[in-house]
């Protein structure tokens, strides 16, 4: 039985500790807000993030005290929101033991720097690549906490460490795969999520299947490119972190992402999609980090660039296709 922690009790890392003591192990929650702690620790519950379910594992337990949290803990689960992971890391950068796996759920590009998770998080906490593990797949977080079949990929560079962790999270029910990748799963989990706000702003305006494949199989194509120019293996983005999680995240109202571009192409401004949606999407902060790193890394990105003008200009659906449709006749 090993002792892991997970930092941040919303819906995908409560899923994903449920998932953890399935799979047998002593699991601790952090969380910040007070009235999560005390509804896990007492209730067994996490009415708050994930209400679908009704009991979780006795192995499950919460404490909002950093130290006590971390303390025994041979693998540290990150799941905070992208965007804040570093300033939320710094209070733990001291206390983390020497020898813990630290795992990242996380997916996006932090806006401030540019700057994938991997990165973000070793940077945060000093540590080195062969402790730093990433988990990316088609994981729509209800799904998982409801025990229906999934998968995922695990990836550190130290492969023997990637094993260690995917079969810490192995149950009947969720299949880990495995592979050094890092940058690609990064990439894959962060990119995906431009490609559904324009899928599902597609689909808020109206638009079918023929235009929905579109925008996933040119974005797939984006994110490829992208990753390819970053160091990542191209194969990556064709299994799993890839092209899995693109179809769940582009095709389900229980992605976040899918929703918010869904309300934007209903006519919703990017204001009173982020009220609708209880908070902005990971997409959105990233779409300025994807066409950023486009201009670095000398790759074009037209969905990006499309959706970036979606955001910050509040362009139409039919303009953002618009612009996917402009240019000369290239090869596939």
């Amino acid at each position: 039985m090993t002792n892991i922690t997970v930092l941040g009790a919303g819906a995908w890392g409560t899923a994903f500790g449920q998932v953890l003591a399935d799979a047998g192990n002593t699991v601790t929650m952090w969380a910040i807000e007070p009235e999560i702690v005390t509804d896990i620790h007492e209730h067994h519950r996490n009415s708050y993030r994930l209400p679908s379910v009704e009991q979780l594992p006795a192995t499950m337990d919460a404490t909002g005290d950093r130290a006590q949290a971390v303390a025994n803990a041979d693998i540290i689960v990150v799941a905070i929101a992208a965007q804040f992971a570093r300033v939320a890391l710094a209070e733990f950068k001291d206390l983390i033991p020497s020898t813990a796996l630290v795992v990242s759920l996380m997916k996006g590009i932090e806006r401030t720097t540019g700057k994938r998770m991997d990165e973000v998080v070793r940077e945060s906490l000093n540590l080195p690549a062969e402790r730093f593990v990433a988990i990316s797949g088609p994981n729509l977080s209800k799904q998982v906490a409801d025990r229906q079949p999934a998968a995922t990929v695990v990836g550190c560079a130290d492969i023997a460490n990637a094993r260690t962790v995917a079969k810490a999270c192995e149950t009947k029910y969720f299949k880990p795969f495995v592979t050094t990748d890092v940058i690609g799963l990064e990439m894959c989990g962060s990119l995906k999520n431009v490609v559904a706000l324009a899928v599902g702003m597609a689909r808020g305006a109206g638009y079918g299947e023929n235009t929905a494949a579109m925008i996933e199989t040119r974005g797939l194509a984006e994110l490829t490119a992208l990753g390819k120019a970053a160091g990542a293996d191209p194969k990556t983005f064709a299994g799993l972190a890839g092209v899995g999680d693109l179809v769940a995240t582009c095709g389900s109202p229980l992605s976040r992402n899918y929703t918010f571009g869904a309300n934007l192409g209903k006519g919703l401004s990017v204001e009173e999609a982020t009220k609708a949606s209880n908070g902005v999407a990971e997409g959105v902060p990233t779409t300025d980090a994807v066409v950023a790193l486009g201009r670095q890394l000398g790759v074009p990105t037209p969905l990006a660039n499309a959706m970036s003008d979606v955001l910050d200009k509040g362009i139409s659906c039919a303009d953002m296709l618009g612009e996917l449709f402009g240019g000369d006749i290239t090869e596939e």
